[in-house]
């Protein structure tokens, strides 16, 4: 074999509706690793491509959201076999975005399947945890029970491109959501990697959609947006995520802010701690049904 062969370099393309399209501007940038050597040219998207993605989203939404907890639960699954599966290129972007050795890189891409398996797990789980029967006078069953907000949109972690990118994207997505993702700005190549591993798996398309550009301008026609339901703010800074929220206020979007338990006291988030639920229960609206029992009994019930 020649010693002259050339590399044939990754073409990294956005992730919406199923397909890879090329921002409808036509504009990359050009994305380095943490020493400043180029690494790709990453598409750079435009209101328009933001506004496509959330049509696929919002026509994803009821077939996603009326799937059972237990399928959602096995495509998750599903995405974590391909992960595991893809471990070594996600190692390698992983380490050239964070500047991380390859040992601690594979530990991170570790981190990011078992998180994914972790809420996979909980698909079928969280509506006992936040559903129930309630007690009420009177021959009902009242239950309540939880039901998927809608389009989300997540501003993913600027400095965590793969653990804390899955961190935000599993949970909207477990819960019965459909996603736009804005991936990190400097850092997008493992999210839109993560996009082909999604294409090859058995999630719907639409689903989740995978953004990449400068953040402030895709999140701001979003958080206006009225097709889309709610907003997480975690890749936002204090400036933009204020703006951001006061724009979401127009129809009345959920907002998630960066909690409290994310951060380690000196504003940094630790993606490796437990996640709790708070991110499962971020995007829920709790449905409650009265429904009679029936003619009582003279033991007070005939059920």
């Amino acid at each position: 074999m020649s010693d002259n062969r050339l590399s044939v370099f990754k073409t990294y393309k956005l992730y919406v509706g199923g397909k890879f399209p090329r921002s409808e501007s036509g504009r990359v940038y050009e994305v380095t690793d943490s020493k400043g050597k180029w690494l790709a040219n990453a598409p750079q998207s435009s209101r328009k491509d933001a506004r496509d993605a959330v049509v696929a989203a919002r026509k994803a939404f009821g077939g996603w959201s009326g799937a059972t907890a237990y399928n959602r639960g096995q495509i998750l699954y599903r995405v974590a076999e391909m992960l595991e599966g893809r471990k070594d290129q996600f190692v390698r972007e992983v380490a050239d975005a964070e500047g991380l050795s390859k040992s601690k890189a594979a530990a991170v891409v570790d981190a990011a399947i078992d998180r994914w398996v972790w809420y996979a797990g909980w698909t079928d789980k969280i509506g006992q945890v936040v559903g129930g029967a309630n007690p009420v006078a009177g021959p009902f069953f009242n239950l309540s029970t939880p039901e998927p907000t809608g389009v989300v949109t997540v501003l993913a972690p600027q400095e965590s491109s793969f653990l804390g990118l899955v961190s935000v994207i599993a949970p909207v997505i477990a819960t019965g959501n459909t996603a736009v993702v804005i991936a990190s700005a400097a850092s997008p190549l493992p999210a839109l990697s993560l996009g082909e591993v999604l294409a090859t798996s058995d999630l719907p398309g639409g689903v989740v959609n995978i953004l990449s550009g400068m953040t402030a301008e895709i999140a701001t026609p979003l958080a206006s947006h009225q097709d889309v339901n709610a907003i997480d703010l975690t890749g936002a800074d204090t400036a933009l995520a204020k703006e951001l929220e006061i724009a979401a206020a127009d129809n009345l979007k959920r907002v998630l802010r960066p909690q409290p338990v994310d951060g380690d006291g000196d504003g940094a988030t630790d993606w490796t701690a437990d996640p709790g639920t708070h991110r499962l229960t971020a995007f829920l609206e709790t449905k409650t049904v009265w429904h009679p029992t029936g003619a009582l009994g003279v033991s007070g019930s005939s059920y």
